[in-house]
């Protein structure tokens, strides 16, 4: 309570106290004091309850407010995370191209097949994940397509090469394969 409010609050008892001091009482001035009294208690009550509810309120929402900002800056991290292992998967690819190409028994292949190696290893250990594409049913989620072709191997939908891998992030893709699929 603030300090008028609560001169204000002693001159009412002590003026109260006054009038019981000077006159007496007889059982009818009794029982309308003790109806004052009973509506000021309730009065009392009802605003105690009501600044409680407030309160609750106040917890709760600000409960919400941090469940709220710890979800927006998880998925801030995922996302930042994600724009960053979208700029190394091209470094990647080319290294994985320059493997498939490469010269029998030579040492600077051995050295960019280490460096690959630990690339994969990193983007396991941050969970990303390659897309499996090979011979599976075309799902436009996880692929994209660039040429459909006639085969004789495969059913029409089903994917007949890779030439792009794709990767995911925990259940969120990253970047889509692109495929060939056939006809």
């Amino acid at each position: 309570m603030t300090d008028k409010k609560k001169l204000k609050h002693e001159e009412k008892f002590n003026e109260t106290q006054a009038s019981t001091k000077t006159m007496p009482m007889d059982g009818e001035q009794i029982e309308v004091k003790i109806e004052a009294l009973q509506t000021q208690l309730a009065e009392a009550e009802s605003k105690a309850s009501e600044y409680k509810d407030g309160w609750a309120r106040s917890q709760a929402e600000f409960q919400n407010y941090k469940k709220r900002i710890e979800r927006d800056n998880e998925l801030i991290y995922a996302s930042m995370k994600a724009d960053i292992i979208k700029k190394i998967l091209p470094a990647l690819d080319d290294l994985e191209r320059a493997l498939q190409n490469r010269p029998a028994d030579d040492a600077w292949a051995d050295g960019i097949e280490l460096i690959a190696r630990k690339l994969n290893n990193l983007l396991d250990s941050e969970g990303v994940k390659r897309i499996e594409v090979n011979g599976m049913v075309f799902d436009p989620h996880f692929h994209e397509a660039i040429s459909h072709e006639p085969s004789i191997d495969l059913e029409s939908g089903h994917i007949i090469a890779v030439v792009q891998n794709g990767y995911m992030l925990g259940e969120r893709v990253i970047r889509h394969a692109l495929v060939r699929v056939a006809k």
